[in-house]
């Protein structure tokens, strides 16, 4: 089994908030990996050394500055003034709402959806924002969202 239920995963109050209510249709897309899921995707994609974007270190490539070329985007602001997530991300993403997206918060959490999900409930994943990844499968972008409102713009090595 790859996926937890929602009512397995120690966090998914973010997705069942009453304010950013999520129809329970749509909630069924989304689905936390289990632990052992989530660090094959994260060691495949995020980081083979470190379980927490709060560890990495100059030599792991998520903190080399060749692969986050972009200016950040300050998406709090967005958070509390908007619906929608920022055009800056849009732009950098430029995914079909049916890609599978995985937002990763550590080595042991990752979930996954697809893009037309992220973006239409993007405000509950960013509870979970400290150092969160959100990558497509099979997509080079990449963008980090910081607990300070910030996000990084980038592209995976090849």
């Amino acid at each position: 089994m790859n996926y937890l239920s929602l009512d397995e995963y120690s966090k998914a109050w973010v997705f069942r908030h009453q304010e950013l209510w999520i129809p329970a249709d749509k909630l069924a897309l989304i689905k936390p990996m289990t632990p052992t899921r989530s660090a094959v995707l994260w060691t495949t994609f995020i980081s083979r050394d470190k379980d927490h974007p709060d560890f990495f270190t100059d030599s792991d490539w998520v903190k080399q500055a060749e692969h986050f070329a972009h200016d950040d985007v300050f998406w709090e602001r967005a958070f509390e003034d908007e619906a929608s997530i920022p055009q800056e991300i849009l732009a950098h993403l430029d995914w079909h709402d049916n890609t599978t997206v995985y937002f990763c918060l550590n080595r042991d959490e990752v979930i996954e959806t697809r893009f037309d999900i992220f973006k239409a409930h993007w405000q509950n994943f960013m509870f979970l924002a400290d150092g969160s990844f959100l990558i497509g499968k099979k997509r080079k972008q990449v963008v980090q969202f910081m607990e300070s409102g910030f996000a990084r713009l980038g592209e995976q090595p090849q």
